[in-house]
């Protein structure tokens, strides 16, 4: 899932991160084609599979990423804080979703809209935060190592979640419920 198409030895922080939006970005693309004639239950294991690609980004960036930086004192500090909002209202998005049925008359614009903010939120990491991340003392490297393996211990706990649904991860993870 997420992350595994390149070896996650080489990546630094910055890399994974846009790794991870790249990856969802395709999802959601794949999501827009199903949508047209795709039947409901795929079109609720993709969003699924969304939602949770997001939860376990979400989750490393806010124990991992944000503090790191935030701790550096540059000029992140804004951006770290709108980031943390952006991303409790797509947690509110992503636990409507895993609330409603793919019958619901508002879930693909739900997806839409999850889509939508991912796009705008992604664009200010890429954009405004990473190039400032860079410039900071930081050891992208090592940072990065930190990230994939909480990212690995996330993903094995969400598949070990049974009965065909992936289990909630992370600290917020009843939060959106």
């Amino acid at each position: 899932m997420f992350g595994f198409n390149e070896s996650p030895q080489t990546r630094d922080a910055i890399e994974l991160l846009k790794a991870d939006h790249d990856e969802v970005d395709t999802m959601f693309k794949q999501y827009g084609e199903l949508k047209e004639g795709g039947r409901a239950a795929e079109r609720r294991d993709l969003a699924q599979r969304i939602c949770d690609a997001l939860t376990v980004h979400a989750t490393i960036e806010e124990e991992i990423f944000y503090p790191t930086v935030r701790r550096e004192r540059g000029e992140t500090g804004d951006l770290v804080d709108e980031a943390r909002v952006e991303h409790q209202s797509l947690k509110d998005i992503i636990g409507r979703l895993e609330a409603a049925p793919p019958s619901d008359p508002l879930y693909d614009a739900g997806v839409k809209v999850l889509s939508e903010y991912v796009k705008h939120h992604v664009r200010e990491e890429e954009n405004e935060l990473f190039p400032k991340v860079r410039k900071l003392d930081l050891d992208l490297d090592a940072l990065g190592a930190r990230m994939q393996a909480r990212k690995d211990e996330l993903n094995g706990e969400a598949a070990q979640g049974g009965n065909g649904k992936r289990k909630r991860v992370g600290r917020h993870a009843s939060a959106s419920h």
